[in-house]
């Protein structure tokens, strides 16, 4: 609560206070557009390759501690972003009512690993994803990431202003 207003009554004093709305999780706020500007940066580290997208994760607290950070290929030729910092969490943190920032739609299939980064993130807890792009039809016919998690009451945001840097970092596919 933040104090408004003091006036005296008579002998009483008079307080008013403001009770702030919490943050409504179904739009997008400065703090997730910064959040998601740090996950473009950190595709920016992923090595290029020919047959996979450069994208970075943030899983960031709803306090707006993070939690975890990854890249593409950071520990492994066929790693995603969302996997590597999915694994870096504890999964028995109680702040795992946390948000997902990715810079690329998380996937609903994928030929090097049985387990899409759609169903780690609903295995987690994750309740929010926030994404700067849906994945093209390039690797994948028909990505239904965000639809995997919408079906199973994960709030999910696109951020198209920054559609275009995520792109961008991927320009080697083009």
């Amino acid at each position: 609560m933040v104090l408004a207003e003091t006036r005296t009554v008579g002998d009483i004093a008079l307080l008013r206070y403001l009770v702030p709305r919490p943050p409504d999780p179904a739009r997008l706020t400065e703090a997730d557009r910064r959040a998601l500007a740090r996950a473009v940066e950190l595709s920016r580290a992923c090595p290029p390759s020919q047959t996979a997208y450069s994208v970075g994760a943030l899983v960031v607290a709803e306090d707006g501690t993070e939690l975890a950070r990854g890249y593409s290929r950071e520990t492994g030729p066929a790693v995603h972003a969302e996997q590597v910092a999915l694994a870096r969490i504890d999964p028995a943190d109680p702040r795992l009512r946390a948000t997902l920032y990715s810079t690329l739609e998380p996937c609903s299939a994928r030929a090097s690993d049985p387990t899409p980064c759609a169903q780690r993130v609903l295995a987690s807890g994750i309740r929010r994803v926030v994404l700067a792009w849906r994945e093209p039809a390039r690797f994948v016919a028909d990505c239904q990431g965000v639809e995997l998690l919408e079906q199973a009451g994960v709030t999910v945001l696109e951020c198209p202003e920054l559609a275009a840097e995520a792109r961008e970092v991927n320009a080697h596919l083009r």
